[in-house]
Order: C-alpha cells, then sequence, then structure tokens
C-alpha cells in the first residue's frame, strides 16, 4: 500500500485553518504545506519578531496567510487572540491546529500561576479550543487536531496537584502530564461533540521523534551539559521537520480520518515513518479522568466549556 505523503493533501481552497505556534518546526511546516494547498493560514505566534518572520517565509510561497498574536501561558492573551480570530474569519474556521508546546523546561510559572508546562500545553490549548467553537461550529467538517507526544505514555494527570504545589517537580514528568492531558482533552471534546451532535472532528496526532527546536531549547532552559549531548544525539536519529508534520497534517487534511482517531509515524514504535492511526496508553483512554480533567480545566481557565 502506498504511503501517505503532502502529495495527498486534497485542495484547500476555501478553508481557513489556524495553526499554534508557527513561527518554527512544526507549526511553520504545517502552516506552509496548507497554504501551499490553497488554504488562508493564521500563524498564531507568541514572538512578534519571529512571527514576522514566518509569515513572510509562508506569504513567499503565495499563500494567504495572516499573523495572529498568541501566548498561550497568559490565558488573556488567549481571550485576545480567539476574539482576533473569530473577528477576521467572520467566525468561520475550518481547522485549529493546537501544535505549540514546551517540553521539559525548569519548573515555572504561567502569567496565571500554573505549572507552566500543563498551562501551556493543556490549558492554553484547552481554552483556545473553547473560545474558538462558535467558529469552528459554522463549517461543516471542520476539525481540532491536539498534537500529543510519544511521551505522554510517561505522564499521570494529578487532578489534585496538576501544578506541582505539593508533589515534587521533575521536567519530564510534566511534560508527560501535559501531553497526557492533551490526549484525553482530544478524547472528551470527542465524545462530547458526537453527543451534542456538533459537527466538529477532535482527533489528535504525534510527531513521532523530530528534529525541531524543541531539544534545543529544553537543553538551554535546564543548562545541563549532560541534557544537551542528549538532545544533539536525539536530533541526530530525528526524521526531518517535513516528515514529522505528515500525522498532523493528515489528522487536519485526509478524508480518511476517524473522530476520535490518535495518528503517528508507521515506524518502529512510532519513531518515525508515515502517518497511521496509532495506539495509546490505558491513561489517555480512561473516560472518568477525561471528564473530570475537562471539569477542572474549566475551573482552572474560567472559559466556559464547548459543548457543555
Amino acid at each position: 500500500m502506498a504511503k501517505w505523503t503532502e502529495a495527498d493533501i486534497p485542495d484547500q481552497h476555501g478553508r481557513t485553518a489556524l495553526v499554534t505556534g508557527a513561527n518554527s518546526g512544526l507549526g511553520l511546516r504545517t502552516a506552509e504545506v496548507l497554504g501551499a494547498k490553497g488554504a488562508r493560514v493564521l500563524l498564531a505566534c507568541r514572538s512578534p519578531e519571529r512571527g514576522r518572520r514566518a509569515l513572510e517565509r509562508v506569504l513567499a510561497s503565495g499563500a494567504e496567510a495572516e499573523l495572529v498574536p498568541l501566548d498561550l501561558a497568559d490565558l488573556a492573551s488567549v481571550r485576545a487572540a480567539a476574539a482576533l480570530v473569530r473577528e477576521r474569519t467572520g467566525d468561520a474556521l475550518d481547522v485549529l491546529v493546537n501544535n505549540a508546546g514546551v517540553m521539559a523546561v525548569p519548573l515555572g510559572r504561567t502569567a496565571d500561576g500554573f505549572e507552566r508546562q500543563f498551562g501551556t500545553n493543556h490549558l492554553g490549548h484547552a481554552a483556545l479550543t473553547w473560545l474558538l467553537m462558535p467558529a469552528l461550529r459554522t463549517r461543516p467538517g471542520a476539525r481540532v487536531v491536539t498534537v500529543s507526544s510519544l511521551a505522554h505514555a510517561m505522564g499521570t494527570v494529578d487532578l489534585a496537584d496538576p501544578d506541582y504545589e505539593v508533589r515534587p517537580y521533575t521536567a519530564w514528568g510534566a511534560y508527560g502530564q501535559s501531553k497526557l492531558a492533551n490526549l484525553l482533552f482530544a478524547r472528551e471534546l470527542d465524545r462530547r461533540t458526537r453527543t451534542a451532535g456538533v459537527d466538529v472532528t477532535s482527533v489528535a496526532a504525534h510527531p513521532g521523534i523530530t528534529a525541531t527546536e524543541l531539544s534545543a531549547n529544553m537543553a538551554r532552559a535546564q543548562r545541563n551539559r549532560l541534557v544537551d549531548v542528549g538532545a544533539k544525539i536525539s536530533d541526530f536519529f530525528a526524521q526531518p521537520v517535513a516528515k514529522g508534520a505528515l500525522p498532523q497534517l493528515y489528522a487536519a487534511t485526509s478524508p480518511d480520518v476517524e473522530r476520535g482517531g490518535y495518528y503517528g509515524p508507521d515506524g518502529f514504535r512510532g519513531v518515525r515513518g508515515h502517518p497511521t492511526r496509532v495506539g495509546s496508553t490505558a491513561a489517555a483512554r480512561d473516560d472518568l479522568a477525561a471528564g473530570r480533567l475537562w471539569a477542572l480545566t474549566a475551573e482552572l481557565t474560567g472559559v466556559a466549556p464547548d459543548p457543555s
């Protein structure tokens, strides 16, 4: 059977997509490809300077693209970005790719006081998704793609202490928690849209091991020579960004995508390869935990869940 590639992406003219973390790596590649296929692309970026450079790169290919300021670690910024997107699109959004994230950084807090990885990777994206649901609801077959990671397998979501205020903090443990939370959120969003009869497809994807800036950023943040060496070794064996972006592009565009699906590389242990439907841990399929996380997320962010 032929492997799925960018060439298999259907024409995207008439569709509008928002990609978070579109200033580099997987997000930039996703924005570039969707734009090249005809989509109007909104690049949601935290850094204005890096965002402008990314926008120039996407526009240079002839794509229709715009920049949206977004800091997922600041809920005020999330609200402002969602309002701007709804205004610019006239409440018509076809694809939301929740791609941005931080990985295995030292303990830190968001603008709202949440643990940085949980707050950025999960809470910020969950709030953004709920705030953009009115725009997604208007477009038949709209999709929300939540980008998780193989690292979800090392995570546990502690609903009593998600921000590491009591338990000892570990950078990888917190990252695993945030990526597991991504999968639980995508699963609960799928369940609730189905129950409410909302025509919005919630799916998840992961890039395997891909050579992005995350490893280098992690090494700089931890200021640990061994971590720096490990990151360089990991990147040596990693697949290129163009390959790593395929699962989320597949999830965002393929007519074969199934609601509630999780897509990643088809190679050994999901490290590299072409997009296919993949499995997740039992913890990522815990519907009780997904429902509880949904409720806790609404409480912490102050954003009304949609669907409720």
